[in-house]
Formats: structure tokens, C-alpha cells, sequence
């Protein structure tokens, strides 16, 4: 019987998305297998230490009573060179300073949101001492998470975007009213969103002109980069893609379509996602079988011009007059039973346990350097 595979599950982290993590990594905990997997849990707290934390999801889950956060005493020290054998000795040191070793790692499932973390950041510490990790490497990993830089790309091949206009923090600081004035080119109502921040973290949704400045200043508080996206009037739908193995194509999940219910919420904001239950998913999505098929032929398109690996998640809109536009692609969607992501898989045929599994063993079968 081939010796189990030893995983450190990375959540919490420097973003605004710390406690979304945290909720994740509880999801993660209770359902990854346990016969098959042996488990590091490490917690990196607001601050950015990264620390020993148990092997419990009590304590990470999100509720409206509950907003859990990494704090720990034990430091966890990353290998600083490659080992020569794509394992990770890690590290921690106890209050008394001294160094005692954790576990020998074969891969790293990074459950992280946002900035510092999936944006390319952890993804290419990784890289640079040779471990292998779930997920899309460095620069599908920064460019996706930016939002700007993802419309440039995918204009470049061809895949539908709506009209969008970024304000960057010099331009802002410069000429606040320059800035304003370009948004003008765009039809109200706008949405204005950080341009690297997800979970709907700062998203504003701005119908008259008047209100623009206040949004932008909410967006700035998680990014200084804005990005502003035209309102586009469409049903929002999902699709989740999958790695293949081997040089197998990438595989595309039935389709998803997020109803916002009980008139609470304008659109799928974070209270939406996280804290109610005000959204609810429809899989399949009751669409013309001809729209079915083109959206999960253009989602695995989105994936592979952006370079992603293991995972990711591609938004759309389908609007009343049959036209559809690519809205985000998130290369570490929500992974909790109830996100999308995990949903749309389940009702694909790949249950929670098993997806990780897959994803896991995805990460374990790529080789580590350029690839």
C-alpha cells in the first residue's frame, strides 16, 4: 500500500479576505481524506506570520456570530533553497525559540483569497524552492487577480468583455476629476470594483454620477487601483474548469446561474455570498443547449489563454438578447461545500472529497521549474 501523501493546507493570509479563507479551510479539514492524506494545517495571520495552527475547523468557521482569524505562538519557517526531492521540510519555533521539525510536505493547497496570496505572491515562493502546490502558477495567478490586466488578455484573444475603465492611484492622487470625467464614457448604472481584491470585497454598485466619487473612495480602502465596469443586464452564470491530467484537455463543469433572492441585496455582494441565505445556485442552468455548449467551450478557452493550472472558476453574463460577456475568471474560487465552484462540480459528478483529491493529486503529477 503506497505511503500516504503529506498536504499543508495555507489559509487566512494579508487580505480583506482573511476571515473567507479561514471559512474555506474549515470546509477543507472535514472533507479531505484522511486515508489518503495526511494534514498540515498553517494559518498566516493578518500581520503576515505564518504559524502552526490545530487541525480543527471549529474555530475557522464564518457565520454572522463568528468572524474567525489566524493567531498563533508556534512560527512556522519555510524552507529557504530547494530539497532536491520537490518535498518541503517545514519548520516550526515554540515560544522558547528553539526549531523543531513539523513535517516533510509533498504539496501545498494554498486557500487563499486575494492579494498576498493568490495573486502570484505564495505561488512563486513556491516556485523558487521547488514544491509543488494546487493551483495556477505565478503569472496566471497575478494577471487573473488583477482585474485590468485579465480584460487586456482576454481582449488580445478574442473573448468578450464588457466596457470598463481603470483608474490607477497616481491618476486618481493626480486628477480625481480627469478620472471622474472618463467614467462618462460609460452608461449608468457602473459597478466600481478594487481591481485585485475578490468576494465582492468594496464592490459598489453606482447609479448616477453624483455617487461615483464615494465609490471609488470605498474601493480604494482595499485597493488603490479602481477598476469601473459598465452595468451589463444579463443573468449571471458560472462555469467551473478543471485541469486534465496528463496532456488531457481542460474539463468544463455543468453550468451555474446565482439567483439573488428576498430583495435584500441589489446584486451578489458579500453579505449574499457569505452570511444568508439571500443566493441560491441553479445547476443546470436552464439555458439553450447551444449557449450551454459555447459557454463551457469559452470557459476552457478563458483557462487556457491564462495559463491556469489545477483550477478555476469563469463568470459570465447571458443577456435577454443572447450576447455574452466574461465577466472574471477566479483561478482560487470559494471552496466551501456551498461556493460555486465545488457546486457546480457536484452536480457534474465529482463530489467535495473527491475534488480534492483531484486536485490534489493534479498538483502532485506537475513537474516543478518552468513547464
Amino acid at each position: 500500500m503506497n505511503a500516504k501523501r503529506t498536504v499543508a493546507i495555507i489559509f487566512g493570509g494579508r487580505s480583506s479576505e482573511h476571515a473567507v479563507s479561514c471559512s474555506t479551510a474549515a470546509s477543507v479539514l472535514r472533507a479531505i481524506d484522511r486515508d489518503r492524506y495526511d494534514v498540515v494545517p498553517i494559518g498566516i495571520t493578518p500581520s503576515g506570520q505564518w504559524v502552526r495552527m490545530a487541525d480543527d475547523p471549529a474555530p475557522l468557521v464564518l457565520t454572522t456570530s463568528q468572524v474567525p482569524q489566524v493567531d498563533g505562538s508556534e512560527q512556522v519557517l519555510l524552507p529557504i533553497a530547494p530539497s532536491g526531492d520537490a518535498r518541503a521540510e517545514v519548520v516550526v519555533r515554540d515560544a522558547t525559540g528553539l526549531p523543531a521539525e513539523l513535517a516533510s510536505v509533498d504539496v501545498v493547497f494554498p486557500l487563499l483569497h486575494g492579494p498576498f496570496g493568490e495573486d502570484g505572491t505564495v505561488q512563486g515562493m513556491l516556485e523558487l524552492v521547488d514544491v509543488r502546490y494546487v493551483g495556477s502558477g505565478v503569472a496566471a495567478s497575478a494577471v487573473m487577480m488583477d482585474k485590468a490586466l485579465m480584460k487586456v488578455v482576454f481582449s488580445a484573444a478574442g473573448l468578450p468583455v464588457g466596457p470598463y475603465v481603470v483608474i490607477t492611484d497616481k491618476e486618481w492622487r493626480r486628477d480625481p476629476e480627469a478620472s471622474l470625467d472618463a467614467v462618462s464614457a460609460l452608461e449608468y448604472p457602473v459597478f466600481v470594483k478594487p481591481a485585485r481584491a475578490g468576494s465582492s470585497q468594496g464592490v459598489v454598485k453606482v447609479d448616477a454620477p453624483e455617487d461615483l466619487r464615494a465609490a471609488i473612495e470605498i474601493a480604494r480602502e482595499h485597493d488603490p487601483k479602481v477598476l469601473v465596469e459598465q452595468g451589463i443586464v444579463g443573468r449571471e452564470v458560472e462555469c467551473g474548469v478543471l485541469e486534465g491530467r496528463g496532456a488531457d484537455p481542460a474539463r468544463a463543469s455543468q453550468i451555474g446561474e446565482i439567483e439573488v433572492v428576498g430583495g435584500q441585496h441589489e446584486f451578489y455582494d458579500f453579505e449574499a455570498k457569505y452570511l444568508g441565505d439571500d443566493a441560491r445556485l441553479i445547476c443546470p442552468a436552464d439555458l439553450p443547449p447551444h449557449i450551454t455548449e459555447q459557454l463551457r467551450e469559452l470557459s476552457v478557452k478563458a483557462f487556457d489563454t491564462a495559463g491556469c493550472e489545477g483550477l478555476a472558476r469563469v463568470d459570465w453574463f447571458y443577456t435577454p438578447h443572447g450576447d455574452l460577456y466574461l465577466n472574471e475568471i477566479n483561478t482560487l474560487p470559494g471552496f466551501t461545500p456551498t461556493s460555486m465552484y465545488p457546486r457546480v462540480w457536484q452536480e457534474s459528478g465529482i463530489d467535495y472529497t473527491a475534488l480534492i483529491t483531484e486536485l490534489i493529486e493534479l498538483a502532485a503529477q506537475r513537474k516543478t521549474g518552468l513547464r
